[in-house]
C-alpha cells in the first residue's frame, strides 16, 4: 500500500487495518520458529505453500496427548477412553472447520495418500466408456491417483487446460470435458504453484447436472479461505493439516453417505460404519489431537459464540491480510526489471502466493541468494509439473513465495529487497 492510498482511506478501513495489523503482532507471539536467524537476519518464512510453522498450542496438545493418554483405541480402560475422545473432539472441530458432521470427517496420512485410497474405492466399480475430469491447474496428488484408473480400469481421463496468462482454468474446455459418461471431476480449490482460486461450487454444480461426483484438493486453499462443504456441495474434499498451522497429518470430508457406500479395501474385523471404515490400520493419534489444535488455533483469532462463527470471522480477518500482502508483493516484484510473476493479478480470486522468476539467473540460485538474507522461499514445480512445464520452466523450476498468518508487510518489503537485489546484480 503507498503513502497516498493510506491517505484516501476511509476511518473504517483504516480502523480495520489497525486491527489485523494487531492481531498478527499476537499471533507471532505463538510462533517459537519466528525467533530464529540465519546470517544475522531474523528469519522470514515464505515456504508456507509447502508446509507452514506450527504454534506452541499445536505441539503442546500433541505432546500432552503422547505423555498422559497415548494408547490404542476402543478398550475398556482410561487412556483408550481418553484416546477414543480425544480423535473424536479433533473430528468435531474439523467437521467445523468446513462445515460438515464429524460422521463425514476421515483421518488419514495425507491429501495424497487418501485421494488414491478413495479413487482406488471408487474405480472398483468403473470401467471402459466411464470418464474422470482432471485439470492442468492442479497438484499431481488430484491428478495422478485418477491416471492410475486409467492403467487399472480403463477409464478415460480428460485434462482441461489452463491459460499460462491469467493461470485460471479454460472455462470452455472444462464445460465440454464434462459430459454424461464422466463420473468425476477432480479439481483443486487453489493452485499451490500460481495461487488461483477455483469456483469449486459452479464445478460441482456442472458435475452433478450430469450426476458426476466432484472430489476437491482443498490443501493450499485451507490456510487462506473459508471452507464450506455445505455451500460448494462437495462429495470430497481432502487437506493435509500441515498447510494451515498443523502437524504432518491428513483428512477428508466424504458426504456421509457415500463413505457408507464407498468400497474400500479393509480388514474384516475392523469398524465398517463411517468414518472409521475407511481409516486403515491404526491411526496417527498425536498428529490427529494436533490437526483439531491446529483448527482451535485458527479458530483463536476470531470472534463469536461457536467455534464456527470464530472460524468464519478469523479467516476473514486472514482474508483480508492476505489480500494487502499479495497486492504489496506483486506490485513490488513487478516493478524489478527482469523479474517475470505467474498467476492472476491481485484484482482476481487467489490466495497470497505468488511464483516468479529472475531472468538469467536460475531459481534454485535466487532461493539460495535469499536465504543468505534470512528470506526462505521455495523452489521448484511444487509437485505442479504441468503448470510450471506449460510455464517452460520445466529445466528450471520457479521461485515461490507464500505469506502466512504470521507473515508482515516488513517481510514482505524484505523479499522485494532481496530479489531487486539479485536481478541489480545478474544484469
Amino acid at each position: 500500500m503507498t503513502t497516498i492510498e493510506a491517505r484516501d482511506q476511509k476511518p473504517e478501513a483504516r480502523a480495520e487495518e489497525s486491527q489485523v495489523a494487531h492481531l498478527i503482532s499476537h499471533v507471532r507471539k505463538q510462533f517459537p520458529a519466528l525467533d530464529r536467524i540465519h546470517n544475522g537476519h531474523p528469519v522470514a518464512y515464505f515456504d508456507g505453500p509447502g508446509g507452514t510453522q506450527v504454534p506452541r498450542r499445536v505441539v503442546e496438545a500433541m505432546s500432552t496427548y503422547l505423555y498422559h493418554h497415548n494408547a490404542n483405541t476402543h478398550w475398556n480402560y482410561p487412556t483408550s477412553a481418553e484416546t477414543d475422545q480425544a480423535i473424536q473432539d479433533a473430528r468435531m472441530a474439523v467437521a467445523d472447520f468446513i462445515n460438515a458432521t464429524p460422521s463425514e470427517v476421515v483421518f488419514g496420512n495425507n491429501m495424497t495418500t487418501i485421494t488414491f485410497h478413495v479413487a482406488r474405492a471408487l474405480g472398483r466399480s468403473w470401467g471402459l466408456g466411464d470418464e474422470v475430469v482432471v485439470t492442468e491447474l492442479d497438484h499431481h496428488a488430484n491428478i495422478a491417483p485418477w491416471r492410475a484408473l486409467a492403467r487399472e480400469r480403463g477409464v478415460t481421463i480428460r485434462s482441461v487446460p489452463f491459460s499460462t496468462k491469467t493461470g485460471t482454468l479454460d472455462w470452455s474446455a472444462l464445460t465440454s470435458a464434462i459430459n454424461r459418461r464422466t463420473k468425476l471431476v477432480a479439481v483443486g480449490a487453489a493452485s499451490n504453484a500460481l495461487g488461483t482460486i477455483t469456483d469449486v461450487e459452479q464445478i460441482g454444480r456442472l458435475a452433478h447436472g450430469v450426476g458426476a461426483l466432484i472430489f476437491v484438493d482443498a490443501v493450499h486453499y485451507a490456510a487462506h479461505g473459508l471452507i464450506d462443504v455445505r455451500f460448494a456441495n462437495c462429495d470430497f474434499l481432502a487437506c493435509s493439516a500441515y498447510k494451515f498451522y498443523g502437524p504432518h497429518a491428513g483428512f477428508l470430508f466424504g458426504k456421509h453417505d457415500l463413505l457408507t457406500r464407498l468400497d474400500v479395501p479393509k480388514l474384516e474385523p475392523a469398524p465398517d460404519e463411517a468414518p472409521e471404515r475407511l481409516e486403515t490400520g491404526t491411526q496417527n493419534h498425536e498428529g490427529i489431537v494436533g490437526t483439531g489444535a491446529a483448527v482451535d488455533f485458527i479458530a483463536s483469532m476470531g470472534q463469536g459464540t461457536t467455534r464456527r462463527q470464530r472460524i468464519v470471522t478469523a479467516m476473514g480477518a486472514l482474508h483480508a491480510h492476505g489480500d494487502a500482502l499479495v497486492r504489496r508483493l506483486w506490485d513490488g516484484l513487478g516493478e524489478i526489471p527482469g523479474v517475470r510473476r505467474f498467476g492472476p493479478t491481485p484484482s482476481e480470486p487467489r490466495t497470497p502466493t505468488v511464483s516468479f522468476v529472475v531472468d538469467t539467473v536460475p531459481s534454485e540460485a535466487v532461493a539460495v541468494a535469499l536465504a543468505e538474507r534470512g528470506v526462505f522461499v521455495s523452489h521448484g514445480d511444487f509437485y505442479a509439473s504441468t503448470i510450471i512445464e506449460r510455464l517452460g520452466h520445466a529445466s528450471d523450476g520457479v521461485v515461490r513465495a507464500g505469506c502466512a498468518c504470521y507473515t508482515t508487510v516488513e517481510e514482505v518489503d524484505r523479499l522485494v529487497e532481496g530479489v531487486k537485489a539479485i536481478a541489480r546484480g545478474a544484469r
